[in-house]
């Protein structure tokens, strides 16, 4: 999907965000990034071990990072040594994007001129932003916000009253109605007067041929995206929290939660009111039953259900001997 930043960023130099650490390079930060994708001249953080294949092959500059994790990091990277990861992080967010630690309503939105979206169908009281780009075919419903710079795909549908901001979807999704897509996901920094809210400024990427039903909540990623894999169905009132990466061809039954930064394989099946803690990764062809709460991660094809869920197997034993 195409390289898009939906927020303001300004361009800072390493030593004023970090004054009082001596770096070899005093260079202007590109861009704040995961340990995977980041790039030269880009600030990214480890905050975890879980995470330390990703942090041995960064090709990051600079990293924040605690005094037990930075010998993983390469020679290259220069390392911000700090007491809490996130709570800097948080704060550099805060300085580079100062306007992404709340979403504030988008003033550019306004009724559309049907000669910028040539063959796309409009119904009553559709508020368009500032350089939205939609393909040709698509049709959106009647009192639906699109929020300035977010791309729609061809033979899209959307749905009445739904909210799209800093999102960009492809070609035949169906967006039922009430959806509100790409706003601000659930994260801060919890002091005793005033909580350090953490500025989330990564997007929302919906592949070809999804299909969300109605009253779904996808918040766009905090430093990495949020992405839902190709041919994916969603079912009503299912919520993904920031950074969550749902594969193709998975199936979703209604109000499952997604924590942040979850993983999910391809062809995954999970039944209604079942629950992913963040951080796990959900292996291909896995089925999780209904009203599981997963806790750990799962390994490719397995079945599982119950809370804390286990191997379907294991869960039917113990219910016959609470029988």
């Amino acid at each position: 999907m195409k390289d898009i930043n939906f927020f303001e960023k300004k361009i800072i130099n390493i030593k004023k965000l970090f004054p009082k650490t001596k770096f070899k390079f005093n260079n202007n930060v590109k861009n704040v990034k995961t340990l995977k994708v980041a790039e030269e001249n880009d600030l990214t953080f480890f905050d975890s071990i879980k995470y330390k294949s990703n942090a041995e092959k960064t090709q990051a500059s600079y990293c924040l990072t605690s005094e037990n994790l930075a010998k993983y990091l390469p020679v290259s990277t220069e390392k911000i040594i700090v007491k809490n990861v996130l709570f800097e992080l948080a704060k550099v967010l805060k300085r580079m994007y100062p306007l992404a630690d709340i979403d504030y309503p988008d003033k550019s939105v306004k009724s559309p001129l049907k000669k910028n979206f040539f063959s796309v169908k409009f119904c009553n009281n559709v508020l368009i932003g500032n350089n939205v780009k939609i393909g040709k075919n698509t049709m959106i419903g009647s009192n639906t916000i699109i929020e300035h710079d977010v791309i729609i795909g061809k033979n899209c549908v959307i749905g009445s009253n739904v909210i799209i901001k800093n999102s960009i979807l492809g070609d035949n999704v169906v967006i039922q109605d009430s959806c509100k897509i790409g706003q601000k996901g659930f994260g801060f920094i919890p002091l005793e007067k005033n909580n350090l809210k953490f500025p989330h400024v990564g997007r929302v990427l919906i592949n070809d041929n999804v299909e969300i039903a109605s009253g779904c909540t996808i918040d766009r990623g905090s430093v990495d995206d949020t992405v839902i894999g190709q041919n994916t169905y969603m079912d009503n009132q299912v919520h993904v929290a920031h950074n969550v990466k749902i594969g193709s061809n998975c199936m979703i039954a209604g109000q499952v939660g997604f924590a942040g930064s979850a993983e999910i394989g391809n062809y995954v099946s999970i039944g209604g009111q079942a629950g992913i803690s963040g951080h796990l990764k959900i292996g291909n062809n896995v089925k999780i039953g209904g009203g599981s709460g997963v806790v750990k991660d799962i390994a490719d094809n397995e079945v599982v259900m119950g809370y804390p869920a286990v191997p379907l197997k294991e869960f039917l034993k113990n219910k016959k001997y609470e029988n």
